[in-house]
């Protein structure tokens, strides 16, 4: 595959294309530094399917947390796996804001070069292609399109791209502009060889006045044109709305050198905004637009600086952070008079300030918000401000936003995601104006049972969401419901609010305990009457859990490992029970389903036991070996599934990749550490995975991480200094690391079982600092 062979002749390559004179990032002993986005693989996690996960991800062609990616379309209009490694044929290179094929696209228009007939059907256009003629990067996209002989190429800013169609000599040269179902509007301009449109199509939720306008300016003038609706072509008709339209445009065209291209932007606004986001291009020339676009990656995956580490490990490594800088995308514009402002979907009006969307709450507040605001803080400033915004239209905080209030998954983890915010210091933003919409999600049902707190009314007064009042998913709401509280109570805290306020999310966030089972030791759904749900099965995925079953969601007390651990009856016994889950076959009653879901697939075939990565709830239980005295499982356990279940492969995930959440444990878990808790300050410890790496915080400090003897067998911390002073803890803190130093770790191929198992060593409970 293409990125394996990015090594120092490749990097010559780019010099000499003029997209690569910058300078080196990250660098390999005794190898010529390489820049990191060429170590970046889009085609990670591609060969997926319905049935089986290896990421369900497509290549997104994009600037980090751009409002438009790009991508081709090897599946048919509306199939979420939008572009699958197996597929032969591409039907368009498609502008997308999918944030996964569960969730669908909306907005979403493709352009397709053919030649010799103006086909224009989806099938009738389609190509065969190769991955060996393919060329993928973060900010570039080529592929041969063998039945057409013509090479489409794509490099993209924001919210525009450029487009360079290399066709054999003809009079008989198309481009194909496809806006989609659902209603769309196409208007060729002869004169400016321009069209414009919009494609309105949207697959969650509900929304007003939506449309995602688009414009394409092409240089070269059309030899015809036709406009098409659904199987009928309408040549020399200039405008044409309905429910499936496009266009074709024809070209004449001397050779491969005398290459066709479009500018294309769009906007969610207007047409006349659309143009305006045409600007973006400048009058730059594609290797100049694409010159840009590298440079942008490479400052942004370049404030990560790795050292000593394999080519799979560095492609592993920043295949992995290019995904954590994907989503949310931005919705946002900028209007003729320099000011930001967003189309809310929400409401349907235009309004001032900043707005984003894609993303679900219930994956992301694990690791990729922590992450941002470590490493990203000001995009995540924005971020919060667009909350407001969400709150102010929607009357609720999104949990799932794609790109308004979606219904989807459980939880009330918009709590987590602005606590954690602020608490890790980021400031600027009406946070008065969050906090009240924390405290207003936490004691409503919203308007879908994924907004605001679904059986809210049970949860307040008897302590839980009841198995038996026809709520779905009750034990999972109740156990992230109890997590939600506690970090409004941290944020309680953090705004001095009222003594009664506080304590009574504090409370709340004690509520975990209600669903308890000393029989089994695990959660177990509650009836409304006080008795447990029976028959129990703890191999039973969903029922009362979502997307898992009792063993990996029994780990949810992020905030009180602790309490749970006496639950349990002491820390022996719950190592115990950790233990059991790597032990047990990886057994599974999927009788809710009424067959195998593709999570249970994916760890039935890990040989990991009950472990199931490739899905959230568990990812980080692993780590909760340090709240226990024995850390080094936690160590042990960390590289192996590093080594085991990522690679930089179209397989190279073990499930979902879920909008950067599950390459954002990796990203956390190779440098070491990784946020158990967020809306706290502490960072667990893990095993790094390299010699060194160099954090470039936004505040202009760095922090190194070191582990000099690390390699392959040495994944056991013998000791750790911070600043050349022991660290006996098994955490480190956010601000610790702001402030810049040295983080060094001694490896050893055998663990130090004396290290880390002192109380005064664990990290935060909740009941330890109570």
């Amino acid at each position: 595959m293409m990125i394996n062979k990015i090594k120092a002749y490749a990097f010559a390559v780019f010099m000499i294309s003029g997209l690569g004179a910058l300078q080196p990032a990250c660098a390999q002993s005794n190898e010529v530094m390489v820049d990191p986005v060429d170590y970046v693989n889009p085609l990670m996690g591609t060969d997926s399917k319905v049935s089986l996960s290896n990421g369900n991800t497509y290549p997104a062609i994009g600037l980090p947390w751009g409002m438009n990616f790009w991508t081709p379309q090897t599946g048919k209009n509306g199939n979420g796996w939008q572009y699958t490694y197996a597929a032969d044929k591409i039907r368009g290179l498609k502008q997308t804001h999918q944030p996964s094929p569960w969730m669908n696209d909306y907005g979403q228009f493709s352009l397709m070069p053919v030649s010799g007939k103006a086909v224009f059907d989806e099938e009738d256009r389609a190509s065969w292609f190769s991955h060996k003629a393919e060329v993928s990067k973060p900010y570039y996209y080529s592929v041969y399109l063998a039945d057409h002989d013509v090479t489409a190429e794509v490099t993209p800013t924001e919210r525009a791209a450029m487009f360079r169609f290399s066709f054999s000599k003809t009079d008989s040269a198309f481009v194909v502009l496809d806006a989609f179902d659902r209603g769309s509007k196409v208007k060729i301009i002869p004169e400016k060889n321009m069209i414009v449109g919009y494609s309105s199509r949207y697959s969650r939720g509900k929304l007003k006045n939506f449309k995602n306008y688009f414009v394409i300016v092409f240089d070269k003038p059309f030899s015809n044109f036709a406009t098409w609706a659904d199987s009928t072509k309408y040549p020399n008709r200039t405008e044409l709305a309905a429910d499936h339209v496009g266009a074709v445009v024809g070209f004449s065209v001397r050779g491969k050198t005398d290459q066709v291209h479009a500018k294309v932007a769009s906007s969610f606004i207007s047409e006349e905004q659309a143009l305006l986001n045409l600007k973006e291009l400048a009058n730059d020339s594609f290797d100049q637009i694409a010159g840009k676009g590298r440079a942008v990656w490479n400052e942004k995956l370049g404030r990560l600086q790795v050292e000593g580490a394999s080519v799979d490990q560095l492609q592993t490594f920043y295949s992995c952070l290019y995904r954590t800088l994907f989503f949310p995308n931005k919705l946002y514009e900028v209007d003729a008079k320099g000011k930001i402002v967003h189309y809310s979907p929400y409401n349907g009006e235009v309004l001032p300030g900043y707005m984003f969307a894609g993303t679900g709450f219930w994956d992301t507040f694990r690791a990729l918000y922590p992450f941002l605001n470590l490493m990203y803080p000001s995009i995540n400033k924005e971020m919060q401000e667009g909350l407001i915004n969400d709150y102010k239209e929607g009357g609720f905080l999104p949990e799932w936003s794609s790109p308004g209030f979606a219904d989807i998954m459980v939880g009330n983890n918009s709590a987590s995601v602005v606590a954690d915010a602020y608490i890790k210091g980021l400031r600027g933003y009406d946070i008065e104006k969050l906090y009240e919409a924390l405290i207003h999600g936490a004691n409503n049902e919203g308007p879908m049972s994924a907004v605001g707190r679904k059986g809210v009314e049970y949860y307040n007064s008897l302590g839980y969401v009841p198995y038996d009042v026809k709520i779905n998913e009750n034990a999972a709401r109740t156990l992230e419901y109890a997590y939600d509280d506690f970090a409004i109570y941290q944020l309680a805290k953090a705004l001095k609010k009222p003594k009664k306020e506080i304590e009574l999310y504090a409370k709340r966030s004690q509520n975990y305990r209600n669903l308890f089972d000393k029989e089994s030791n695990l959660m177990r759904g509650k009836n409304k009457d006080g008795s447990f749900q029976s028959p129990f099965n703890p191999l039973k995925w969903g029922d009362a859990f979502t997307e898992g079953n009792s063993w990996h969601y029994s780990w949810s007390v992020f905030h009180d490992v602790q309490g749970l651990i006496d639950l349990m009856g002491g820390e022996k016994i719950f190592v115990t029970m950790l233990d059991s889950v790597f032990n047990q076959s990886p057994t599974f009653d999927d009788s809710y389903y009424g067959g195998v879901i593709h999570e249970i697939r994916e760890m039935q075939i890990a040989n990991m036991g009950q472990y199931a990565h490739g899905n959230q709830p568990i990812q980080h239980m692993i780590y909760l070996y340090n709240y226990a005295g024995q850390p080094w499982k936690t160590q042990y356990w960390v590289r192996e599934v590093m080594n085991r279940l990522y690679l930089a492969t179209p397989d190279g995930y073990c499930g979902d990749e879920d909008n950067g959440q599950t390459s954002a444990w990796y990203v956390f878990s190779a440098l070491g550490f990784y946020p158990v808790c967020p809306a706290t300050d502490q960072y667990v410890l893990g095993a790094p995975l390299f010699k060194k790496v160099i954090l470039r915080l936004e505040n202009g400090k760095r922090f190194e991480i070191a582990a000099p003897q690390n390699n392959n067998e040495n994944r056991y911390i013998k000791d750790a200094l911070l600043d050349g002073k022991a660290l006996d803890q098994n955490w480190i803190s956010h601000q610790r690391i702001l402030d810049g130093g040295q983080l060094l770790f001694q490896m050893d191929k055998t663990p130090n079982k004396t290290r880390g198992t002192n109380a005064k060593a664990y990290p935060f409970s909740f009941s330890s600092s109570n």
